[in-house]
């Protein structure tokens, strides 16, 4: 698939290549596993969407939070499973390039959107006298458009970056297809430094979120310490936006550092545990603890199941 050494048009991807006894009970799990996803995040996107009065800021940022969450997980679940039901795994250059595009931006749009959720609890707790003026459905929609549509210029330029590159493989031994994997492909490594500029700005910006991120829930933990309505406000919804930031940054590094770091000596299967942990747990968690710890979401959910079960009766 390659000509003069240096134009890939095919990448195989050899992450499953440990696999082959146990594909029809892997695609099973991984079938489940993504309708398991769809199941809960739709279930929650539509709830927020038909009930009026979760029209509110943190409603709609929870629902921006599950439809990326569904965006990401459909860059890589129908392509694993059609890989498990194949015996060759490849992917096409410009197919390979998109999913890297959906994956980095599906990262960096969870960090955007809870950076924004943080900062919404923030002026929910420490200034709830100006929420609405603050957080107006103006603003929301603002920043809502602004935690979309910065990580997908910031995706579009690394990817832009990578695809100018000139490969010397076509093989990744990922299940998926990510940006730095296809630098670390390039036949003369001084060409990769420019992809270093945005991928070290991305970094930054990251690590300037999670800084934010830290400085909001300090003044939050500050202002609730002396006030019990405050500590049953922090527990309701702040609990599960902390659980949704310590499994995505936890799951996010164990990644980064499995792409970067990893030794040939760490066997393939431990390698495909971390690197599909940020498209398993966040999905999957974050409706989940939301769903049953914000009362309005529940209360909701569970009045239509009995709604439906005493139709069926």
């Amino acid at each position: 698939m390659m000509h003069n050494s240096t134009h890939v048009t095919f990448f195989f991807l050899s992450g499953l290549n440990e696999t082959i006894n146990y594909r029809v009970v892997l695609f099973s799990l991984t079938l489940l596993c993504y309708c398991f996803i769809v199941l809960v995040n739709v279930t929650l996107i539509v709830t927020i969407i038909f009930d009026k009065n979760m029209h509110e800021p943190m409603y709609i940022l929870l629902c921006t939070f599950c439809m990326n969450g569904l965006c990401g997980t459909t860059g890589f679940y129908p392509k694993i499973l059609w890989d498990l039901l194949s015996p060759v795994h490849v992917i096409s250059y410009s197919g390979c390039l998109v999913q890297a595009f959906v994956m980095l931006s599906f990262i960096c749009s969870d960090v955007f959107i809870l950076s924004v959720m943080s900062y919404d609890r923030y002026v929910a707790i420490c200034r709830p006298l100006e929420y609405h003026s603050i957080m107006s459905k103006q603003r929301v929609l603002l920043l809502i458009c602004f935690s979309w549509l910065t990580p997908f210029c910031i995706s579009a330029i690394n990817i832009i970056l990578t695809s100018r590159l000139e490969l010397c493989s076509p093989y990744i031994e990922r299940l998926f297809c990510m940006n730095w994997v296809i630098v670390k492909l390039a036949c003369f490594p001084a060409e990769t430094i420019v992809n270093n500029i945005p991928a070290y700005i991305s970094i930054i910006i990251y690590a300037l979120h999670g800084l934010f991120i830290v400085w909001s829930y300090m003044y939050v933990i500050k202002t609730c310490v002396n006030s019990l309505e405050n500590r049953a406000k922090f527990m309701q919804t702040c609990v599960p936006h902390l659980t949704s930031l310590f499994t995505l940054h936890v799951s996010i590094l164990f990644d980064f550092f499995n792409m970067r770091f990893a030794s040939k000596n760490v066997p393939q299967t431990l390698q495909n545990v971390v690197a599909i942990e940020f498209l398993v747990l966040p999905p999957i968690i974050n409706p989940l603890i939301y769903g049953f710890k914000l009362t309005k979401i529940r209360d909701r959910i569970l009045g239509g199941i009995y709604f439906k079960i005493k139709l069926l009766k």
